[in-house]
């Protein structure tokens, strides 16, 4: 796939040679125990490429410093005792290490990982440099922290060969200007996510928490800014685990709204158990591919059979999470949800101290046109809690895409609330059909009746201008004001606030609230009729031809010219007039009383 970068030689640390040597200098270490000081002064658990050797090493290194046997049994009970023998690969791929002796040699194999580790570290710090050289907001010498971190670490590791496990652990201390060369955070999306953290977006279930999520992966997957904020482009994996049938209708509309693919975001469409052997695997692909951002949807679904309630069950989840972050120094982005009551997320507090960022989504409002979902920040380890920010949903109509019963498929995006339409300029088709929409003229009105609106409004256009404008009307369908035009499903609302109130039959004021001209009556007439005349025609009874008298019998529901008191043409009537073409007072040609 083109979203999907291409390996390099030094983005591929799990080589069979490298992990054959790893595996010969613990396996030889398990044999003769005498040899674990030397390999300790070569090796640190980091050196190892893959996590589970990690693992089984610290196993042993305990076993020795206790005094007790490292024999396949003894380091297969100590990580039972830790709960980490199935994270180890479990007690048959504990005994293929253990097959390891490496000739005997362990200090060997043991010089051979760490030049791959040093080597690793090398080509780790050349791509930071080269990332912060050729950002769009870089500046000469901030490079230079990270070179300064990298010399550090080398001088704790060159403290460590001591084999003295304080000397290591004093080398670690820093003093407050060391601290000057830590690196930063670094952002990913504004204030909100960064690089490198655990974070998570918790709500109630049903309350848009997902398409939020996606909006975000869709943003930085393509480099676009976020609702405002800025944004690190980069590739996303979003895990989803949950509701895996619905993510196409949602990606689909979120590209039909921007006009653009949804480039480097992948999706797994299954959920990977965090306690499960698989999470190793999913570690080590993640590993190779370097994502920016990995989303998982949701934290339920990737801990079935964990109690949630239990800070020691849910703390081992929250720990192999940061695993995944360790080894990709990505953000990874937890969706979960709250609780019955509260804004909390369910289950034990062990997560949230782990979490670098927190954000809570929630909705209000009962369908499309009037619900508004909420971000609020209720967490940033770092910095101060930002405000909140507020989204409204637009529907968009899938091209090409029916149900059963014809009706059009549809998703819905996220607008902001607070984005601001650009200025329209007076005088185009654009800003009259912003100008009736304001004004809540019907859409229906045709081009005559629009025309005539314009000259009581003062509007000087085109009839041409003036057409366009009630096409762009036409074309797009439902009209919302805080949405903007759209397709609305039909199982919505229809809106019924921008249609004028229809005028009563005969009611008292209607010709100064309803003109049809602005000539105004003769005494003892209304708009050229004599007085004795109701103003607007109640319908004719059977007793009166629906041609003038003695015609053939009008239903009472016909249409009738409020002037000459004949049948209108239904067609003519259903666009929206009330007198035939020769009787309207505007054209001067209506027949005399």
């Amino acid at each position: 796939m083109e979203n999907v970068r291409h390996l390099e030689p030094r983005d591929q640390p799990s080589a069979p040679a490298i992990v054959d040597a790893e595996m010969d200098a613990i396996g030889g270490c398990m044999h003769d125990p005498r040899r674990i000081p030397a390999v300790r002064t070569i090796l640190q658990g980091s050196d190892f490429v893959r996590p589970a050797h990690e693992l089984i090493w610290a196993a042993v290194i305990h076993l020795a410093e206790h005094g007790e046997p490292t024999t396949t049994l003894a380091v297969q009970m100590e990580l039972e005792r830790r709960k980490e023998l199935t994270r180890a690969g479990g007690p048959g791929y504990l005994l293929q290490v253990a097959d390891h002796v490496g000739g005997g040699e362990p200090e060997y194999w043991a010089e051979k990982v760490r030049a791959a580790a040093d080597l690793r570290a090398e080509a780790d710090l050349g791509r930071r440099i080269v990332q912060q050289a050729t950002a769009p907001d870089a500046e000469p010498g901030n490079a230079v922290t990270f070179i300064d971190d990298y010399l550090q670490r080398q001088k704790e590791r060159a403290a460590g060969r001591s084999g003295d496990p304080a000397d290591a652990l004093l080398a670690e201390l820093l003093d407050a200007s060391a601290l000057d060369n830590m690196p930063a955070l670094e952002p990913l999306v504004g204030d909100l996510l960064h690089r490198d953290t655990l974070a998570r977006i918790i709500g109630p279930s049903g309350h848009m928490k997902s398409f939020v999520t996606i909006d975000i992966a869709g943003h930085v997957g393509t480099g676009m800014r976020w609702h405002g904020q800025h944004v690190k482009q980069g590739t996303v994996v979003y895990l989803v685990a949950e509701g895996a049938r619905g993510i196409r209708k949602r990606v689909r509309a979120w590209e039909k709204h921007y006009g653009l693919k949804m480039d480097n975001v992948l999706f797994l469409p299954r959920p990977v158990q965090a306690r499960g052997p698989e999470w190793d695997t999913l570690i080590e692909a993640m590993r190779r591919l370097q994502p920016a951002l990995i989303v998982i949807d949701t934290q339920a679904r990737v801990s079935v059979g964990v109690e949630e309630n239990s800070n020691t069950e849910l703390g081992i989840v929250v720990e192999r999470m940061d695993d995944l972050r360790r080894a990709t120094e990505a953000c990874v982005l937890v969706i979960h949800h709250t609780g019955h009551i509260g804004e909390h997320g369910r289950g034990a507090s062990a997560a949230k101290g782990a979490l670098q960022s927190e954000m809570h989504v929630s909705k209000k409002g009962d369908n499309a046109q009037n619900i508004v979902v909420t971000m609020k920040v209720g967490k940033q380890k770092d910095d101060e809690e930002g405000t909140d920010l507020q989204f409204r949903l637009r529907v968009v109509t899938l091209d090409g895409e029916t149900k059963a019963d014809g009706r059009p498929v549809t998703s819905v995006v996220l607008t902001s609330v607070d984005t601001r339409p650009r200025a329209l300029e007076p005088g185009t088709p654009e800003w009259l059909v912003a100008t009736l929409d304001r004004d809540g003229v019907d859409g229906t009105w045709g081009a005559p009746r629009v025309i005539r609106w314009c000259a009581d409004k003062g509007i000087q256009m085109s009839k041409s201008k003036i057409e366009t404008a009630l096409k762009i009307r036409k074309s797009r369908g439902s009209f919302d004001p805080l949405m903007g035009p759209e397709n609305l499903p039909e199982n919505l609302p229809g809106a019924t606030f921008n249609k004028p109130p229809q005028p009563e039959p005969g009611r008292s004021g209607e010709v100064s609230e309803n003109r049809r001209s602005t000539i105004p009556p003769q005494s003892g007439e209304v708009a050229g009729k004599p007085i004795t005349e109701p103003p607007s025609p109640a319908p004719l009874s059977r007793e009166r031809g629906g041609r003038g008298e003695g015609g053939e019998n009008t239903p009472s529901d016909t249409p009738i010219c409020t002037v000459c008191k004949t049948p209108l043409n239904a067609d003519w009537a259903n666009r929206g007039y009330d007198t035939h073409l020769g009787c309207d007072p505007t054209t001067g040609s209506h027949p005399a009383a």
